[in-house]
């Protein structure tokens, strides 16, 4: 029946650029710098942790020129799913978009709960005798909560996330203001020794990880690629949407990471446990503008938190729809809730999955989660959409592309050796976690599932290859919209 429907019970553009950019920079900004500050000064060993950031900022502004152009040229629901099929259909089937699914189940949901952990660890400032078990408790409360929040209409969740991208604002915005008040040059710009020794084993092992922390902060400014069949005008509000979220974040970052270094001692942040280590946005706080300011800053940080996992999985339960709906995912995913429109299965599998990251990462530690959840993106999502730009413009070279990318190849290989950096060192910045084996783990499940899925539905390597270029010859979603003018291709 929903096949017969079409767009009656499919998604419907309603997503300008203004609410799509205030999606992607919620989903963004979040809790992560206001956590990862503290990592990312440990991965470096000092305040030079500062290049861990511009690093991450260098890899999401190449990678997000990727995503510009696949966006506006294939604008449906899923996101990589819809550019992996497009590309890699004519030799591998299905597998590729399956694939992606399959991790894209993993590490969207790992991505989310790293927020609630964050939203944890920032209560604490607010109530230091919580136990770890209460602590838990709280973090499992507030996942339930987000789903229940999730569980409406999509246009108001989108107003939702513009008035809760304010309160984002406004907390990034005063803790930078407090920190600059207070700011010491002396304490920001004073590095150890060797601090940047290019010779050294230890520096690269730092930056891969500072790099990986840093690309995690910046995640999130593809949310609304994968909404792209709600999106106005995609070939001109995706591109937008996302190259301004990544560029507004990034003078963000810098200014809330130098602030920071520049009123608290880097020293102090290396201890997990301290108000520095757990909470340290609070601390600039409390050192500048007293406790009352803390907390009430506090309280804005928690609300941010929240935007940003609610935001992040908004997007995320987009992506096994489009997929189950073209047969190539599950077929249960491709069922929309029959009056608000979204996709409940996917909303749930992937709510219960990050209820599981949360407790992972509360029982060892949040920098674990992060490495899991980005190897196991690198190598199905990041590498394959390198080579999906590529692929598209030699197999589909009349594709309507509203956008292309500047110096390609030059964004290209910037990235590809961005997204190599970070997956070669992963064990050697998280020892002991095993990130490389368990992605290639979960990459092999995938495999295994695929060919499962693959005998049942009869499709490639059990079946013919079902060739499918609905954006190639279908309807142009821009019709009646000026060019990107604004995003010209040089050359």
């Amino acid at each position: 029946m929903p096949d017969l429907l079409g767009e009656r019970v499919g998604f419907v553009r309603r997503i300008g650029l203004f609410q799509a950019t205030a999606i992607n920079m919620s989903q963004m900004c979040g809790i992560g710098p206001f956590v990862t500050i503290p990592l990312m000064v440990t991965a470096f060993g000092g305040p030079q942790a500062v290049i861990g950031f511009v690093a991450g900022a260098v890899l999401a502004l190449a990678d997000g020129l990727i995503w510009a152009e696949l966006g506006a040229s294939l604008p449906g629901a899923g996101g990589s799913y819809v550019y992996l099929r497009q590309a890699f259909q004519y030799r591998t089937g299905k597998l590729m978009p399956f694939l992606f699914v399959w991790t894209a189940m993993l590490f969207i949901p790992l991505g989310m709960s790293t927020g609630v952990i964050g939203f944890v660890q920032y209560l604490g400032y607010l109530w230091p005798g919580m136990s770890q078990g209460q602590g838990d408790a709280v973090g499992l409360a507030v996942t339930a909560g987000i789903v229940v929040l999730l569980w409406r209409r999509v246009e108001r969740i989108a107003r939702l996330a513009v008035v809760l991208w304010t309160v984002m604002i406004a907390a990034v915005g005063l803790v930078i203001i407090a920190a600059f008040t207070h700011f010491s040059p002396e304490r920001a710009f004073t590095y150890p020794a060797h601090a940047v020794d290019l010779t050294a084993g230890h520096f690269w092992v730092g930056f891969a990880g500072g790099l990986t922390i840093g690309i995690y902060d910046y995640l999130g400014y593809n949310t609304t690629a994968y909404m792209g069949a709600e999106i106005k005008r995609p070939g001109r509000t995706l591109p937008r949407a996302i190259l301004f979220s990544i560029l507004g974040i990034m003078v963000i970052y810098l200014l809330l990471q130098i602030g920071t270094l520049g009123v608290v001692d880097w020293r102090e942040m290396l201890d997990p446990h301290s108000t520095a280590g757990s909470s340290v946005a609070s601390a600039v706080l409390e050192r500048t503008w007293g406790r009352t300011a803390a907390d009430a800053v506090t309280v804005l940080i928690l609300i941010t938190a929240v935007t940003s996992v609610l935001t992040g999985l908004l997007g995320g339960s987009r992506v096994p729809y489009d997929a189950a709906r073209d047969r190539v995912f599950f077929r249960p995913y491709g069922t929309l809730h029959p009056r608000h429109r979204f996709p409940v299965l996917g909303l749930l599998t992937m709510g219960a999955i990050m209820a599981a990251g949360f407790l992972l990462g509360r029982h060892t530690d949040l920098a674990t989660v992060i490495q899991l959840l980005t190897t196991v993106m690198v190598l199905v999502q990041a590498l394959a959409q390198i080579a999906a730009v590529s692929v598209l413009r030699r197999r589909q070279p009349a594709l309507r592309r509203p956008y292309r990318i500047w110096l390609h190849p030059l964004p290209s290989l910037v990235a590809l050796v961005g997204w190599l950096v970070i997956y070669g060192y992963a064990d050697r910045s998280a020892p002991g976690r095993h990130p490389i084996e368990w992605s290639l783990a979960w990459v092999a499940a995938g495999l295994v599932a695929f060919l499962g899925w693959a005998r049942a539905e009869r499709e490639w390597p059990f079946g013919p290859k079902r060739i499918s270029e609905e954006y190639l010859h279908g309807a142009d979603p821009d019709a009646g919209a000026e060019p990107v003018e604004s995003l010209p291709e040089p050359n």
